[in-house]
This record gives C-alpha cells, structure tokens and sequence, in this order.
C-alpha cells in the first residue's frame, strides 16, 4: 500500500491565532445624542433651503425628495416652500387652510333605488371609448 502524500498545507489551531481585535485594547465607541422627534431632520431642511429672489424660499427636487418629512413639518408650520428643477420654480408646497369639510356620501341601495331611472345618453363605458378614440389609443 502506498503513503498518502504530505499536504501542501497544515490546518491550523485556531486556539494559537490572535487577532487584530486582541492585540490593542478595544476602542470605546462614543455615545452619540439622539436628536429629539423631528430636530434633525428640520435643522437640514433649513440648510438647503435658499431664497430666490421674486420666489422666496426654495429647495431643489433632490433635496425635496431626501428631506420630505422635514419639508413638511416646516410647510405645517406655516412656511412657504418653492420647489425648483434646474434653478425653475416647478411646485409650491403651501400650508393647508382648514376649511368645511365635505358632506361624506353615505349611499346605500336604499338611495340609489330612490335616484331616477336612467333616460339615454351615452353610458360611461361609451364616454370613455370615444375619448380613448379621439387620443388614439
């Protein structure tokens, strides 16, 4: 019977391995504050918005999109804010005004068997059609 030929290569102990970990005293990681509801996100909002003269205040689509719940804390606020693409005014963010709210519909099929019958007229099905035919579709 033949011997097996010597490996290339010897398992190691893993037992007799130090790592870099070991070797230096492990760094202590620094406690960072965590900011309040809303705190940091507001602070860099405000540092990209920038005024525009006959706009007031902007901010670019991008810095729109990375910081959109901050932008909307500060529209609810009551600021103003003009949304740009390529140095243009392109949207407005305004507070909502609170006005009356609509009348919710609460029909049931009790109200629609009072409403009165239908007497012609194109269907929607119809309307739909012809406008999807007018636009070539």
């Amino acid at each position: 019977m033949k011997k097996k030929p010597a490996p290339l290569y010897r398992k190691k102990n893993l037992r007799d391995v130090t790592t870099r970990d070991y070797i230096g005293g492990v760094k202590a990681k620094a406690k960072s504050r965590r900011p309040k509801a809303g705190e940091e996100e507001t602070a860099s909002v405000v540092r990209e918005i920038a005024p525009l003269p006959g706009v007031g205040a902007s901010i670019s689509v991008r810095a729109a999109k990375a910081h959109l719940s901050g932008l909307l804390e500060l529209v609810a606020a009551g600021r103003e804010v003009t949304i740009t693409s390529g140095g243009k005014p392109k949207a407005r963010l305004v507070p909502l005004q609170h006005t009356t709210e609509r009348k919710v519909f609460l029909g049931s099929m009790e109200h629609l068997k009072t409403m009165p019958p239908w007497k012609g007229g194109p269907t929607a099905d119809e309307i739909v059609r012809a406008d999807r035919d007018g636009r070539g579709w």
